[in-house]
């Protein structure tokens, strides 16, 4: 068997010395070291990217898709995973909770990690107290990849939890652009009138897609109670 040891501790120099632009083959070759530390995983770099196209697929795949690669088994599927999950985890660590969130630019950094690499739709609830201070944020559902079901009692109960005074709804739309549809502006305004029979003002009501995220309120889809 081959000794890949000498190739193994220059790549990982290599990519000590400018992280930002290693290739992404590399990247993928590197961290299968981890999954595979006797054989050569530059092919299956390369068959990871082909199959899936980018380095966002390789994250986005199922255990059971990236093991159609040759020469993938459970252990990587596992690391990629874990690779993701550290990712959200790191997004979400970076946002703070304890500060005052004014703006849809505020919400979107609080809420943002929540959607990070979603591949079904999902809904939350950015909960604050009446300065506008975040107590916490509430994950309502997740559904299919077209749809996601939140009842009423759901949204109330998550504001209920946190004593918020103020909420700020959000979701994400899979595929499409992040404009808000007709239902979601139904059940905007829906939320609105029985949050406010609790004390709850809603605030806005966020609709993400990839990096890109729509306020409602901002653009004129939902008008803020006064």
């Amino acid at each position: 068997m081959a000794d890949h040891s000498g190739h193994r501790q220059r790549l990982k120099t290599e990519f000590l010395a400018r992280p930002d632009t290693f290739p992404d083959h590399k990247l993928l070759e590197l961290l299968l070291f981890y999954a595979n530390p006797r054989s050569d995983t530059n092919p299956q770099a390369h068959d990871l990217l082909d199959h899936c196209g980018s380095i966002a697929g390789v994250l986005d795949a199922t255990p059971e898709e990236l093991q159609k690669v040759p020469g993938i088994g459970g252990h990587a599927a596992v690391l990629f995973q874990a690779v993701k999950e550290l990712s959200v985890r790191y997004f979400a660590g970076r946002t703070s909770l304890e500060h005052i969130a004014r703006s849809s630019r505020d919400y979107y950094q609080a809420l943002h990690p929540e959607f990070f690499g979603a591949r079904t739709e999902r809904a939350c609830l950015l909960c604050m107290d009446g300065k506008h201070k975040i107590l916490g944020l509430r994950r309502l559902g997740e559904g299919s990849v077209n749809t996601v079901q939140v009842t009423t009692r759901l949204v109330v109960e998550a504001a209920l939890s946190l004593n918020a005074a103020v909420v700020v709804l959000a979701h994400n739309h899979v595929s499409g652009l992040a404009l808000p549809s007709e239902d979601d502006i139904a059940t905007t305004y829906s939320l609105q009138k029985i949050l406010a029979q609790v004390g709850v003002v809603l605030e806005d009501h966020l609709v993400f897609v990839d990096g890109d995220m729509v306020s409602m309120a901002d653009s004129g889809y939902y008008r803020r109670q006064t």
